[in-house]
């Protein structure tokens, strides 16, 4: 066994392609949004509040996608009450609010999208395009 590993990383060009797209839906269903991609680490890439967009979304959009590259899972998906532990100790960096979607390819995780200030199934929805738009990353139904 290595002692080290080569890692895909996701970059500032492929953030920028991801938020692209998910603006595009955003403004296909009319609903303005907070947009944050963040990297494997959840360290921001890119972002964007659409006009008309909620203030308050920023901040969501972003712990939205920071949890998804935290755990790798969608943000939703987080089991009840373990939901709940995770905000109290992380002092709410970590939410459960629908919207956050890992960014995974060849099973790695190299980022996440948050979207935020539409209905949960809104964000989700943006998100989902925003994920589509990534070459190889795996889908979320």
């Amino acid at each position: 066994m290595s002692d080290t590993t080569q890692t895909l990383k996701l970059t500032s060009q492929g953030a920028m392609k991801i938020l692209e797209a998910a603006i595009v839906k955003a403004q296909q269903i009319d609903v303005p949004q907070c947009i944050s991609i963040v990297d494997s680490g959840g360290h921001l890439l890119a972002f964007c509040r659409m006009d008309g967009a909620f203030v308050m979304s920023n901040t969501s959009s972003r712990r939205k996608a920071e949890t998804a590259a935290a755990y790798g899972i969608p943000t939703g998906d987080i089991p009840e009450g373990v939901d709940l532990k995770l905000a109290i100790v992380t002092n709410g960096e970590r939410v459960n609010l629908p919207g956050g979607l890992p960014l995974i390819v060849n099973d790695e995780i190299v980022g996440a999208i948050g979207v935020g200030s539409g209905t949960g199934a809104q964000d989700l929805e943006v998100a989902k395009a925003g994920v589509k738009a990534l070459e190889g990353a795996k889908e979320f139904y």
